[in-house]
């Protein structure tokens, strides 16, 4: 937890140090408004608010697991307000992400070119376009492939059903840059900051009872393995749970033919995978403490990764987007007075999420089933 806190400060000072602070005080000017004033952040701080929720998502599962050895008081203080922070700065990567990954999926889906361009999330995306565009000739049309006719028809209605995506997770994402600058303005923040600052020195352990009076108290003895284990069994518990012989098919017709149900309300059957990736991270981050733990006794690294969980918790990473992103195009679809064909572009894209969701479940469960393979 004292690394965690250091990683914690360490981006709070990159961040700082990029002049990001300063622009938190004219978010009302324009930053929210999306215009063209407004500029894109640097790639630093970028990297800094990364960081930053990186840390507190690892201090908060860290509090969520090992609660019983803190001080209560403390601890359900600090939780919440992490997961606020952490939360808060997810939102704008997040809409950013989804934007890119459907206009890619309408992209692939309809062979067209007409709607928006994914914007580059981070600075590898754009350094790949741009190696990508140079290695083009100018003036060189590029190859188009023969539409069949359900392609053609999709083609009518890409182009709005892009940009009407465009606009919406744009406008979205605005709005989560104007609320994380101001999140990191707050006296709310900077209230966590300074906890965080504590930490960073000291952990406040439970402490016991005093036997004598006169006494002083004691802390209470730091073992992680009970805990730790606890946590593995809570995982355990929740993928028995899954339907992963459903899952083991890599096409579910069952869940497609719920996922186009026209019901608004989030998939019902999303929700015990989406808890179960929750599981899985604060597993994994009980290993780190562990790994952390076990190699500050034996004065070794700890760095081992168990490859099974890396690939468990990517396909569900994946589940997640996939299972988010035919939200988007679900909720774009029921937008008021739109084309025909533009409805049925997304109706079409939210199909293909809804596969990728089940894509991802079947790489889960291929991968869970294998033997734990850790590498140093």
């Amino acid at each position: 937890m004292r690394a965690q806190a250091t990683e914690f400060l360490r981006a709070l000072r990159r961040h700082r140090e990029s002049g990001a602070g300063a622009g938190a005080s004219g978010v009302g000017a324009g930053a929210g408004a999306g215009g063209p004033g407004r500029t894109a952040p640097p790639a630093d701080d970028v990297d800094a608010v990364r960081a930053l929720r990186r840390a507190a998502r690892r201090i908060s599962g860290t509090l969520h697991t090992f609660q019983p050895l803190l001080d209560a008081s403390w601890a359900e203080e600090m939780r919440p307000e992490l997961a606020w922070l952490s939360g808060t700065l997810a939102l704008e990567h997040a809409y950013a992400s989804r934007l890119e990954r459907l206009l890619q999926a309408l992209h692939r889906l309809s062979g067209s070119s007409a709607f928006p361009a994914p914007r580059p999330v981070g600075r590898a995306t754009a350094a790949t376009t741009a190696a990508t565009a140079a290695t083009v000739p100018t003036g060189v049309p590029a190859p188009v492939r023969p539409a069949s006719p359900d392609r053609g028809n999709l083609t009518v209605g890409a182009a709005k059903a892009g940009a009407l995506l465009d606009r919406q997770l744009t406008l979205a994402r605005t709005r989560a840059h104007s609320t994380a600058l101001q999140a990191l303005g707050s006296s709310r923040f900077h209230a966590v900051a300074d906890k965080v600052a504590l930490l960073a020195s000291e952990v406040p352990l439970r402490v016991t009872a005093r036997p004598n009076r006169g006494a002083a108290p004691e802390a209470t003895p730091s073992d992680l393995r009970p805990l730790a284990a606890a946590a593995e069994e809570r995982l355990a518990d929740a993928v028995t749970a899954l339907p992963l012989v459903a899952a083991g098919s890599p096409y579910n017709a069952q869940a497609l033919v719920h996922g186009l149900s026209p019901d608004p309300a989030p998939h019902p059957q999303d929700a015990p995978w989406h808890q179960v990736r929750l599981l899985l991270r604060l597993h994994r981050y009980a290993l780190e403490a562990l790994a952390g733990a076990d190699a500050a006794s034996a004065g070794g690294s700890g760095d081992a990764v168990d490859v099974r969980l890396l690939a468990a918790g990517e396909a569900l990473d994946r589940h997640r987007d996939a299972s988010e992103a035919a939200a988007a195009a679900a909720q774009a679809a029921r937008t008021p007075r739109i084309a025909p064909a533009t409805a049925y572009a997304l109706g079409v894209l939210h199909a293909d999420q809804r596969h990728e969701v089940e894509a991802a479940r079947y790489a889960f469960q291929h991968s869970w089933r294998k033997e734990p393979i850790r590498l140093p």
